[in-house]
């Protein structure tokens, strides 16, 4: 393994983050790979080469241009394919731990080259480059570059976990909202939805809210109401008979939510569609 690696006595930047070291490294048959840990976080840049970064028992595939930064005290390792050795930049830096959109904190960030957004190799390289020349101030300068790329960096993961919270929450209201669409006759509440889409109801009420502008038993209650009106309109049912049909606890509940939703009674809405019929036949 051939090693270029420069350590920054711990250059202060930013709010209580410390630049420990920085390291460019491309593998070779000697380098044995070992799970390992560190009290600070890491950022691995990958450069070239094609192997597997394995994190908290996940083994990511790598290629050039990804990105992967690891919080302390996560179990790590690089794996390397030998016809095609990795290379890539690591930076250690103390006093960061990395947090997604919803400012919770997990193991790793897997960033790939087609998802990141800003030269990042640009800071890491003048970084190493400042260190190789030593020249005055340079640490100084070493400490501005890890700042502007880890402000980059955090944006990137929020961004990311956002775009990735927003597609699960879209996946489970849509469930939600076809187990309605499919069972709404049955008796359906909010710990039903929320076992079918194996999360929490808070959690229901909130995505859902946001997704579809309701609640999920405002929705449901919508849907059974628009089924009301296309067996009034196309049946001979009884209010007693449809209402039962619809899942509703009594006809007289049935009635009361319909008359809040469409202005008539279950009877009246069936007469004026009766009779605005009657109408334009004539």
């Amino acid at each position: 393994m051939s090693t270029q690696r420069y350590d920054l006595n711990g250059q202060s930047f930013g709010r209580d983050c410390r630049l420990l070291y920085i390291s460019q490294i491309k593998f070779e048959n000697d380098w044995l790979s070992l799970p390992h840990t560190h009290y600070c976080a890491e950022i691995f840049y990958i450069l070239g080469g094609n192997g597997f970064f394995r994190a908290a028992s996940r083994q990511l595939p790598c290629r050039p241009g990804d990105l992967v930064a690891v919080n302390p005290d996560t179990l790590h390792t690089e794996l390397s394919f030998v016809d095609n050795p990795l290379e890539y930049i690591v930076m250690g830096i103390d006093g960061v731990r990395f947090q997604d959109a919803d400012g919770e904190e997990r193991q790793y960030f897997h960033l790939t080259a087609d998802r990141l957004e800003g030269d990042y190799s640009f800071y890491l390289e003048s970084i190493l480059r400042e260190c190789a020349g030593c020249r005055e101030g340079y640490l100084d300068v070493c400490a501005g570059l890890a700042q502007a790329f880890l402000a980059l960096l955090r944006r990137q993961i929020a961004q990311r976990s956002l775009s990735l919270s927003r597609t699960r929450s879209n996946s489970e209201c849509a469930k939600v909202r076809r187990y309605m669409d499919e069972h709404y006759a049955e008796n359906i509440t909010l710990d039903t939805l929320a076992a079918q889409a194996h999360i929490s109801k808070h959690y229901l009420i909130h995505a859902f809210n946001k997704e579809v502008g309701c609640s999920p038993i405002r929705y449901l209650l919508a849907r059974r109401i628009a089924e009301g009106k296309h067996l009034l309109e196309n049946s001979n049912y009884s209010v007693s008979q449809i209402s039962l049909s619809l899942g509703f606890s009594s006809p007289g509940y049935f009635t009361q939510r319909f008359k809040k939703a469409v202005g008539l009674s279950p009877l009246e809405y069936r007469r004026s569609v009766h009779s605005q019929a009657g109408s334009a036949e004539i």
